[in-house]
């Protein structure tokens, strides 16, 4: 240290001479405001998605149509593992697909957890499609007549 003249003669004052303060309410506040941020985004994360039977009713409506179109590669990809295991793409198509047009009537939650989608076809038939939750909705069973 040098010795001599200097701007101020006093020692530097310590910083932090007070008694420390409580502020409860800004703990409050932060751990409020990240619950109140984790509700609200459960909350957009099923309004921007929709409901389990919303993405129901989407999954089988771009099952159909890319079925309809010939499109088979899609189609397969929409399926869970068990059924893609048990379908090539050439026959997910005579599988799932009625000799008439179809669309996409309704669904509903079944029992056992899965959704159900009922396919209306053109001819008055209809066909339930099991729509499971597996990285995504998959298709993964029809019952009814085709």
């Amino acid at each position: 240290m040098t010795t001599g003249p200097f701007l101020y003669d006093d020692d530097p004052a310590p910083l932090h001479t007070g008694t420390p303060r409580r502020r409860p309410a800004l703990l409050l506040a932060i751990f409020g405001g990240t619950v109140a941020f984790a509700v609200l985004m459960v909350v957009l994360t099923t309004v921007v998605k929709g409901s389990g039977e919303e993405q129901a009713q989407e999954v089988a409506g771009v099952f159909l149509a890319a079925l309809e179109q010939g499109d088979d590669e899609t189609a397969h990809q929409l399926l869970c593992q068990a059924e893609r295991a048990n379908l090539s793409p050439a026959g997910v198509g005579p599988t799932y697909l009625a000799e008439t047009p179809g669309r996409v009537v309704g669904s509903d939650a079944a029992q056992d957890g899965k959704l159900r989608v009922e396919v209306g076809w053109a001819d008055g038939g209809t066909t339930e499609w099991t729509v499971i939750s597996e990285d995504g909705p998959r298709i993964c069973g029809a019952t009814g007549p085709r």
